[in-house]
């Protein structure tokens, strides 16, 4: 290792948590669910965390590029190797290529320790041959827009396909180079306990580069990385972490207090928790969700951020909600969707073909359906999706008003990360009017 320790373990050696992680990766995990059960168990410095969260984010923002490139190197497809070998490979020609301060004969050497003695040679051998040609990155002919766009972004070609057919060239490509700068930490002031010029000065104060949103009226924005757990108000309880795009789903709702809301998809529970705190704590939120595992963490979020009028309801968000029929004053619709528009927090998305997503619209307006019947006449119900695709977005509100003489349109927006420095985002609020 570059830092001089030969008396590591397997278990503290960052590369070796990075691929072990990768590998999980690949055979379905989620990045970051992965990546904090393996740092949980690990007692590595700082700087090594620093390290394999770097290596793990890093190989799958550019596993594209990296397995194009390795279909050049190797005479074996880089789908035919085995996934070990294959994430192993990334690994290495990531650090070459992407990470300047590791020299390469670090890079190749330690990444040819943790190959099996029947691969390290193919490793090794793989890694010279990127050095010898000079750390090239080759892409596709750019006259083929969506092979080169798939592989420059480290997209799937299909999404890059489907980027191009629903927003043009040039919205496409803004699209995706913006997911190359890493997102910011944006908190969501509990406005219960606090206020957001507070907040902002203690942070400030405390050394952080802190300001505020630019559209929504309670968030903060921080740099990538910053530790939430280390900022001031944390064990207090003085905010939670909500993009901007969400925070402005729950303005767009307009809750006021004493009102009774639902937000039907509730989890993980910021939109919730903002809800009540929108409301001061006077009136009633219902969060709603499938999974009732994931309810008692909402549970604990509110009791955590002093939140005194939120209870929980296991449900189906598509079944009726038996007697709440025109009950409800506000409804959230914020339904499961393909989290396009997450990708530069979820690189695993990168891969994901919208063909999978297929039967996502038609879930999606069974619950928008389901979900209008909660209103009583004048309340509002909100729409939105954490992705970009138009299937999933204006189309199903479309169909829906077309289909809903009693709703009209109040507003619509999709927010994007080259135009609005948030996650791509789809908003839509409509009242009840009869």
């Amino acid at each position: 290792m570059e830092n001089g320790n030969k008396a590591q373990t397997k278990a503290e050696n960052p590369r070796r948590l990075a691929l072990d992680v990768l590998e999980r990766v690949e055979r379905g995990q989620y990045a970051n669910l992965a990546l904090d059960a393996a740092l949980e168990r690990s007692e590595m410095t700082a700087e090594d965390r620093a390290l394999a969260t770097m290596l793990v984010y890093g190989v799958l923002e550019k596993q594209g590029r990296l397995d194009y490139a390795l279909a050049g190197l190797s005479s074996r497809p880089v789908e035919a190797l085995s996934p070990d070998v294959r994430a192993l490979l990334r690994l290495g020609l990531y650090q070459l290529c992407f990470l300047d301060r590791i020299p390469d004969h670090a890079a190749v050497n330690e990444t040819v320790a943790l190959a099996s003695r029947k691969t390290a040679g193919y490793v090794n051998a793989v890694l010279r041959e990127e050095i010898r040609r000079g750390k090239a990155l080759p892409l596709p002919r750019e006259e083929d827009r969506a092979a080169w766009l798939a592989v420059r972004y480290s997209v799937s070609q299909g999404l890059a396909e489907r980027l191009l057919a629903d927003l043009g060239n040039a919205k496409t490509a803004a699209f995706l180079n913006a997911l190359e700068t890493p997102p910011p930490l944006t908190l969501r002031v509990n406005t219960l306990r606090t206020t957001r010029e507070k907040l902002l000065d203690a942070l400030q104060k405390a050394g952080f580069d802190a300001h505020l949103t630019a559209q929504s009226r309670t968030g903060i924005v921080l740099p990538h990385g910053a530790a939430v757990r280390a900022l001031p108000g944390f064990d207090e309880g003085l905010f939670f972490v909500q993009d901007e795009a969400s925070q402005l789903a729950v303005e767009a709702l307009d809750a006021r207090p004493a009102m009774r809301v639902a937000d039907v998809c509730a989890c993980p529970g910021s939109k919730s928790f903002g809800i009540a705190m929108e409301m001061e704590n006077r009136g009633e939120v219902l969060a709603c969700d499938l999974h009732r595992s994931k309810l008692s963490l909402v549970k604990s979020g509110a009791e955590r951020l002093g939140i005194g009028i939120l209870s929980v309801l296991e449900r189906d968000a598509r079944t009726p909600m038996g007697g709440a029929e025109g009950t409800f004053d506000r409804v959230l619709c914020d339904v499961p969707c393909s989290g396009f528009g997450v990708i530069g927090k979820k690189p695993e998305l990168r891969r994901k073909d919208p063909r999978e997503s297929a039967g996502l619209p038609a879930i999606q307006a069974a619950i928008l359906a389901r979900s209008a019947e909660l209103l009583r006449v004048g309340g509002r119900l909100v729409y939105s999706t954490c992705t970009v695709l138009p299937a999933e977005n204006e189309e199903n509100v479309a169909r829906f008003l077309a289909e809903n003489g009693s709703f009209r349109l109040l507003s619509e927006r999709t927010l994007y990360p080259d135009t609005d420095g948030t996650d791509g985002f789809f908003i839509a609020a409509m009242e009840k009017i009869r």
